[in-house]
């Protein structure tokens, strides 16, 4: 789209959780030094709160690159599983194969086995579960079972939860106090500051190969407002902002182009009220692609000629 315009070598502000964009704020710095503090101790559950689009998975992914040697790390990025389908795809990733012929039973067994395995070997067991908020009850019950697994001097599985705050409000009821009151670390992420939106913006920019202020200062404090420091929505109001920007040929994003991509985007707070604002949201953006579409279809005419 806008790569060229900008002089950019890659897409500065995508939704996927790439660690290559990993900005290290001091609240996800201080999370990871608890997750590493807590892991390398031994302990059982360790949980991690943030709110919806505060870089939990991105934290995630940077904590199975950082693996210690002595970890074995399990991976679990959907909850949605029955306690069947959860041993499974605990097995599964902690190097046992998949049988039609194992019943649930024998599968408790050697799950315990390979744990005791990987014990003896000096390794720690570590699953990972991401969204855990979604676990349903039954299978929550079953990891806290799991974690019962132990020799007389550590635990045989650790668990990292990634949830949303709805966890919180699912661990407060009296079902689970077991449950509550083995999770010895708990962590909550906090948002972004608007010191470090404007630093978060810069530093992307900067990994993306730009090397100078693509958004104006009023455009910056628009971003922190409009977002309320979630890392997701200022990727999405910054990307829509540059696109907007570049549909209409200008060098750098300016507060409407921001507060026309707020218009644009759900969940973003303080927004315009006024008929013209929405008119002009729809408008620009459709002549911005337009714009990138034809850019595009031209550099492909080009290359084939």
């Amino acid at each position: 789209m806008y790569l060229q315009h900008f002089q950019l070598s890659q897409m500065p502000f995508g939704l996927t959780p790439d660690t290559t964009f990993f900005v290290p704020l001091e609240q996800h710095q201080d999370v990871l030094a608890v997750l590493k503090t807590a892991l390398c101790a031994g302990e059982g559950f360790i949980k991690v709160c943030g709110e919806v689009g505060s870089g939990k998975t991105l934290l995630c992914r940077k904590l199975l690159q950082q693996t210690e040697p002595d970890w074995q790390l399990a991976y679990i990025p959907d909850p949605c599983l029955t306690p069947l389908e959860l041993r499974w795809a605990l097995a599964l990733e902690l190097g046992l194969k998949h049988s039609a012929n194992i019943e649930p039973p024998q599968l408790l067994q050697l799950l315990q086995r390979q744990l005791l395995l990987l014990a003896a070997q000096g390794k720690k067991a570590i699953v990972l579960i991401d969204e855990a908020q979604a676990l349903p009850d039954e299978t929550l019950e079953a990891l806290r079972l799991l974690t019962n697994l132990e020799t007389e001097t550590r635990k045989l599985l650790q668990v990292v939860l990634f949830a949303q705050p709805e966890l919180n409000k699912k661990l407060a009821g009296y079902r689970f106090r077991q449950l509550r009151q083995r999770i010895t670390f708990s962590s909550n992420l906090a948002l972004m500051s608007k010191s470090q939106i404007n630093a978060y913006i810069g530093l992307r920019l900067q990994q993306a190969g730009c090397s100078r202020a693509l958004f104006s200062r009023f455009a910056l404090n628009a971003l922190a407002r409009y977002s309320r420091g979630v890392p997701r929505l200022v990727n999405i109001l910054a990307h829509k902002a540059l696109l907007l920007a570049f549909g209409e040929g200008k060098p750098y994003a300016a507060l409407r182009h921001v507060k026309l991509a707020a218009m644009d985007t759900e969940d973003v707070t303080a927004k315009p009220k006024a008929w013209w604002w929405y008119a002009g949201s729809t408008g620009l953006l459709a002549l911005a692609c337009v714009a990138a579409a034809s850019q595009t279809g031209l550099l492909r005419l080009a290359g084939g000629a």
